[in-house]
């Protein structure tokens, strides 16, 4: 990054302690910092009305080591047995171990690390090595009824692994990350969930000199998160990749999986298609570990083609304009691009900051043609797959962008946020050392509902003073997107935040959007759940819940609404 001309604020860039909160809320590689650019943190200075004598001192660091008195509620019987199966040393009873693997990456959760606010921890985290001693453990963990919670890349948004109800957690990182089999006949993976996307990435990538297989191959998942999440979180959550327009979701990619659920061992086959009732394996995905722990998966792969990434950028003068070059795309019938972004004017200000885009020449050229600051939306995105194909998507999409006034930009702005589509989640610890939270909200829209949504939300995000609220649709579809809202506020307090935050959520559910495309439900926010999926639909997963695990011991504590008051719900709808 270059140097500011004007002043430049005293970033933390330290390596945290090795035991401290900050070793825990810190994203990613703990060497690693992304600063903003000057032209973004003139930006910041101007929206939230700071002067540089603001970025002068710190708020909380949370460079303290952990320390909390959280009595251990297992009984020495209980953790010999723990012991007996793992080894001692893969069991951890330390104040640093449990607090480790009790909170995600909201902004919730960084906050209350930062202030060094300890609560809803297990007793003791279980280091796996492989599937028969997850087995073990859950059918003990079954018989003396203690609630058991899995924790893989830590990435997840939702509240999904915080042990509300003390047990155990399982932390997955450790052993459990191995390759079972390639099968490149079937063009299929198999895993131990707790494997990592780069790892999995490599694997593939370079399955010639491993696996002596023909071809080089990808998985196609590429979530923000990628380098710091794991097979196993993508499953639970239903979660989605950058590239899903062209691969698909992860349930999409899914071909069989085996759990183990206090009832047994569930294992489904990896046929591609079927017809013998409903799919098992649709019922597991997306279960965030209420049914049981998930252990094995086989994925879906597909042959790695970098050299067919046709990048494309385009700018429109108007968010309408370009949402229907987007519609029109999509609906063409003539393929799919794979990385598919249109930001809307608000988050395409700061993308052109952000990415470096905004001293360059060719802002000059768009102000020269027209294209007026806050009304003009970015799109950009490249093609996978065989090289015809990713020719005739390429041709489509400029055909149709040119046609809705779309100005070519070449592939710079592609590229450029290529760069930083894994890291810009370091840019939250950075902002947040000087009281200034980022934090993002998920739902999946019809193209018929995507501008009162779009509308709706925004203006309660924008009702508070002084906030950034940049949007984008992602992840499209024929019939929809996924409508994306990262909110940037001045806000250092808890409470201020949840308010917030339930405000944006009540705000996603009257327009009638989904509460989730991706990110999942968990605790955070599943009292909205059944204001969506409605009562009777909500008592079928009860009903599975009741089945698989009959004594609540598959992370309690509100997953899914499961075992929900009707008092802690929000928007509860009656049955139909």
């Amino acid at each position: 990054m270059k140097p500011y001309k004007g002043f430049m604020p005293k970033y933390f860039q330290e390596v945290p302690p090795k035991k401290s909160y900050r070793s825990i809320l810190k994203w990613g590689d703990p060497a690693f910092n992304k600063l903003p650019n000057e032209n973004l943190y003139k930006l910041i200075k101007e929206t939230f009305k700071l002067t540089d004598d603001d970025f002068k001192e710190y708020r909380e660091l949370g460079l303290e080591n952990v320390s909390y008195s959280k009595e251990i509620t297992l009984t020495d019987e209980q953790i010999d047995f723990f012991q007996s199966i793992v080894g001692t040393e893969n069991v951890g009873l330390d104040d640093f171990s449990r607090l480790s693997v009790a909170y995600g990456k909201t902004m919730y959760d960084l906050l209350r690390l930062r202030k060094g606010i300890v609560e809803n921890i297990p007793d003791a985290v279980i280091y796996p090595r492989n599937k028969e001693e997850i087995e073990k453990i859950v059918a003990y963990c079954s018989k003396h009824l203690i609630p058991i919670y899995v924790y893989g890349g830590g990435s997840s948004v939702t509240r999904g692994v915080e042990c509300m109800k003390g047990g155990i957690s399982f932390d997955i990182r450790r052993h459990f990350n191995k390759v079972i089999s390639l099968n490149e006949i079937d063009q299929t993976i198999t895993v131990e969930a707790g494997i990592s996307g780069p790892k999995l990435e490599e694997v593939l990538n370079h399955a010639p000199e491993i696996f002596n297989a023909k071809e080089r191959y990808t998985c196609g998942h590429f979530p923000q998160s990628f380098e710091y999440s794991v097979v196993g979180g993508w499953v639970v959550t239903r979660g989605a990749g950058q590239n899903s327009t062209y691969y698909g979701k992860i349930e999409d990619l899914v071909l069989g999986q085996t759990y183990a659920t206090p009832v047994g061992i569930i294992e489904t086959d990896s046929y591609p298609a079927k017809a013998t009732g409903p799919s098992i394996d649709q019922i597991m995905i997306g279960s965030e570990g209420a049914f049981g722990v998930l252990t094995h998966v086989t994925l879906k792969i597909f042959k790695l083609r970098p050299e067919n990434h046709y990048r494309f950028s385009f700018m429109f003068k108007n968010w309408e304009e370009a949402q229907i070059a987007a519609r029109e795309i999509m609906q063409l019938e003539c393929g799919k691009p794979s990385v598919f972004r249109l930001s809307d004017p608000e988050e395409t200000e700061v993308m052109m900051r952000l990415y470096g885009i905004q001293d360059t020449i060719l802002n000059r050229f768009l102000k020269i043609k027209g294209y007026r600051e806050n009304e003009k939306c970015l799109l950009l995105g490249f093609t996978d797959g065989e090289k015809g194909y990713c020719k005739n998507v390429y041709k489509n999409v400029k055909k149709i962008c040119r046609r809705h006034k779309g100005l070519w930009l070449t592939s710079f702005p592609t590229k450029a946020w290529e760069k930083g589509r894994f890291n810009d989640p370091y840019l939250r610890d950075t902002l947040q050392d000087f009281g200034i939270m980022i934090d993002t909200l998920e739902c999946t829209v019809n193209w018929s509902n995507m501008n009162r949504v779009y509308k709706e939300v925004r203006a309660y995000c924008k009702s508070r003073p002084n906030t950034i609220c940049m949007s984008h649709m992602s992840h499209v579809y024929p019939e929809g997107a996924n409508l994306y809202f990262i909110f940037v506020a001045r806000m250092t307090e808890l409470e201020e935040f949840k308010t917030y935050h339930s405000g944006i959520l009540d705000a996603i559910q009257k327009a009638g959007a989904t509460m989730s495309h991706h990110h999942g439900i968990g605790k955070m926010f599943a009292p909205w759940l059944e204001g969506q999926i409605g009562r009777n639909q909500l008592e079928i997963f009860k009903a599975l819940k009741k089945h698989f695990d009959p004594n609540n011991i598959m992370n309690p504590g509100g997953t899914l609404g499961l075992d929900l008051t009707d008092e802690e719900k929000r928007f509860s709808r009656k049955p139909w």
